[in-house]
């Protein structure tokens, strides 16, 4: 990629630079499973995955290292720690979430000067979109950021029809690329934005496909260029699709900051559904349970180790729910660092 404010040779980029992929998991060169475990997946079922590789894991350690686990147990208080130990983790760590969460919610607070404020901010914005795009700007995320995307796509269709009147065959040929990369990406948002419903981390999902800061930099690009070639009436044109290309990067960034804080909130929440059981569970072991108390063999692994496995797997819970939703938001929160034309990572310059 150029540098910004260096005249590439746009005759050789045209043929590889002006386009991008359609998706970010092709942009970003990642596969898909990985995408799919830190992004996509249902965070209750990431949860579920990596509490059973603790159990398998749990008992593959108890069966096959030595000494036996039964003889370990036997031998001192080996129960009584472990579980001690979780049951103050749990207990810590729930503290520390809901702390989190309490000062997620004490952003949403305030007194009445910041709250009108907040409400002119919010009301000024949509109105501002509803010019842009020519009707009232609909309430529901998914479509909000649908409508901003299709926009984008027919203001780019317009720049592609004036553009055809010019003279110079390379600014076609470049405008022709460009357009043609926008309409086919717009077209994958579009259709994954379409019945998304805002809670799920599928609204936000699309709107990461959408590669709109390579765009921009591509028609400040091209107007730079092809400045002496650009009459009044194509230099609107370019001008309007800058403008609802860059819209949409503060409203990303509007849905991406309410679904963090959704998230945040459910992650308190489960959590501390999640802390009464393993606090439960971590308590019975601790006091209830010895080398003596289970003394049966189930396919070939002692019960105890069964017992004991399970146990530590449900006190586990919370910490693994915490896991898996903070790997969702760090990798987000990496991948949105910047806002407009600035591109942040090797796979994508």
């Amino acid at each position: 990629m150029s540098e910004a404010g260096v005249e590439p040779d746009h005759s050789v980029e045209s043929e590889t630079d002006i386009g991008t992929e359609n998706t970010m998991r092709e942009r970003a060169g990642e596969s898909r499973l990985k995408l799919w475990l830190v992004l996509g997946a249902n965070r209750l079922v990431i949860t579920g995955v990596l509490a059973s590789v603790v159990f398998v894991s749990f008992v593959l350690a108890g069966v096959f290292l030595l000494p036996p686990f039964e003889q370990t147990v036997a031998g001192g208080d080996v129960l009584d720690t472990l579980f001690t130990t979780m049951i103050s983790a749990v207990i810590t760590g729930v503290t520390l979430v809901v702390t989190i969460s309490q000062l997620v919610i004490s952003q949403e607070n305030g007194p009445l000067g910041d709250q009108r404020e907040r409400m002119s901010n919010a009301l000024d914005f949509r109105e501002y979109t509803s010019e842009l795009i020519g009707t009232t700007t609909p309430a529901d995320p998914s479509k909000f950021l649908a409508v901003l995307v299709e926009t984008s796509n027919q203001r780019g269709e317009q720049l592609r029809e004036l553009a055809e009147g010019s003279d110079n065959d390379d600014l076609r040929d470049e405008v022709e690329e460009f357009v043609d990369s926008l309409s086919d990406n717009a077209d994958v948002v579009v259709d994954r934005l379409d019945g998304a419903t805002f809670g799920t981390f599928n609204v936000l999902f699309a709107a990461l496909d959408y590669n709109y800061s390579w765009k921009v930099f591509q028609v400040n690009r091209i107007q730079e260029v092809y400045r002496d070639d650009i009459d009044d009436e194509l230099g609107r044109a370019f001008e309007d699709l800058h403008t609802s290309l860059a819209m949409f990067g503060p409203a990303r960034e509007h849905i991406k900051t309410l679904y963090f804080e959704w998230a945040l909130i459910s992650l308190s929440q489960l959590i501390s559904y999640a802390a009464i059981p393993a606090l439960i569970i971590g308590a019975l072991m601790t006091v209830f349970v010895d080398s003596a108390t289970f003394t049966g063999v189930t396919f070939g692994v002692s019960d105890l180790l069964w017992v004991t496995a399970t146990a530590f797997t449900v006190t586990v819970i919370p910490f693994l729910l915490f896991i898996s939703y903070v790997l969702r938001v760090a990798t987000v929160a990496k991948r949105t660092l910047a806002i407009g034309p600035l591109i942040l990572r090797d796979s994508q310059r």
